[in-house]
């Protein structure tokens, strides 16, 4: 029976408001994320974050010249949150170090202070260093008074340090909490893991699609392959701590700088395991698209097989070639789990194949299981994975827009 108008009508209501409210659903949960990263992580967005070590060194020092304090009014114009000693030289301001704790900073040293030089009394370090406006003080003690604390604040340690005339020692901090040793670990995986895996899937995708017969050998081989994609990721880590580790271990044994444990090398031949389901995959079906007028034409001028697919097949499967590599790229930045495994969770800023390290991803598991857990510096990692994934896939559109522009222009 036919059911009236009315409550047609009724129905497509109801699903279509269902509908739209799913999609705000996720919107709305996408958006929420996306708000609690920034609103956490952008504070401690900037240029130090990546350039500098995630290791700070600690410095016992005194000033190199032990004569009496002088008088150095600043040279230049200082911010009002600077508190500055004309007695000494020296302008500290209270800030957030790259882990976003509260710090007493270095603003402005005067070119004749007598802290523009400082003697190290630690074990290791050099004998002098300069005390550059990075550096973060975190108390100074004196021959005739109480020390100063960094945790009692900027003005009140300058109104201690003015109210002294002899220096016994203080102790400095290079700045640390920097993501560099990560970074570098994230650009060696994406190299060493495509060298892998690029040859090997590809090669792969090009014997499925243009060599091998259409029987139910290769359509088992292709379950596999699909199998695979639906493998958790920490699987493929207990492969490469089981496997890649030791199998590194021994090949490295006798050489310079030997594995002894997880490293770049069993890494990224884990992430190669990862993505050749996905490379082999996306691969074959850019290899799929290309029409077989192209095959038969190139066969009918005498061109072999093997000149065909490498001379005309594969020139024109290659944006979908590369879109498959940027996929791959945004994976290996994305994933962690594995890498626990494969590589370790040490957090280094001297980065070497052979050894323990963490990628970016990592860094965040790093950071939160960290007492208490470090949200603030873990969101702005994220904020900068979330931007890499951006970009790749705006790569991987504007390839495919101009793959799809460049036929439908040659079809004309």
């Amino acid at each position: 029976m036919r059911k009236p108008l009315s409550l047609r009508l009724l129905i497509d209501g109801l699903l279509k408001a269902v509908t739209y409210l799913f999609s705000s659903v996720s919107f709305i949960t996408l958006g929420a994320i996306l708000v609690f990263l920034f609103n956490q992580g952008w504070s401690l967005m900037n240029v130090d974050l990546i350039t500098y070590d995630y290791e700070s060194n600690v410095y016992l020092a005194t000033i190199e010249r032990y004569e009496e304090p002088g008088n150095f009014p600043a040279t230049q114009t200082l911010e009002s949150s600077v508190f500055y000693s004309e007695k000494w030289g020296l302008g500290i301001e209270e800030g957030i170090d790259l882990l976003g704790q509260p710090s007493i900073i270095i603003a402005y040293i005067h070119p004749d202070s007598p802290f523009e030089t400082l003697v190290n009394k630690s074990a290791v370090g050099p004998e002098q260093f300069p005390l550059l406006k990075e550096y973060l003080i975190s108390k100074i003690s004196y021959n005739d008074r109480a020390t100063s604390l960094a945790r009692r604040g900027a003005e009140r340690m300058i109104q201690e340090l003015d109210s002294s005339n002899s220096i016994f020692e203080l102790e400095v901090t290079t700045k640390g909490g920097g993501i560099r040793g990560s970074l570098i670990t994230t650009l060696w995986l994406i190299g060493l893991t495509l060298m892998f895996a690029l040859p090997v899937g590809i090669g792969a995708a090009l014997y499925l699609n243009e060599y091998a017969k259409k029987n139910q050998a290769t359509r088992i081989i292709r379950s596999f392959i699909e199998i695979l994609t639906g493998v958790p990721s920490i699987i493929f880590g207990l492969l490469g701590l089981a496997v890649f580790v030791p199998l590194v271990v021994s090949i490295t044994a006798n050489t310079s700088s030997p594995a002894t444990g997880g490293n770049l090398i069993s890494g990224a031949m884990t992430l190669a395991v990862i993505l050749l389901p996905v490379i082999i995959r996306t691969t074959e079906e850019s290899l799929r698209v290309v029409p077989n007028e192209y095959r038969y034409a190139s066969l009918a001028l005498g061109a072999s097989q093997t000149q065909t697919t490498f001379k005309v097949v594969v020139p024109n499967a290659l944006p979908g070639i590369l879109a498959s590599t940027l996929l791959a790229i945004g994976r290996i930045v994305g994933e962690s789990a594995a890498l626990i495994f494969a590589v370790g969770s040490i957090i280094r800023d001297e980065v070497t194949l052979t050894d323990k390290s963490t990628s970016l991803a990592v860094h965040i598991y790093s950071m939160m299981t960290d007492e208490p857990a470090n949200i603030a510096l873990s969101s702005t990692i994220a904020i900068i994975i979330l931007g890499i994934v951006l970009v790749l896939n705006l790569l991987i559109k504007f390839i495919s827009y101009r793959f799809l522009k460049g036929r439908l222009g040659a079809q004309v």
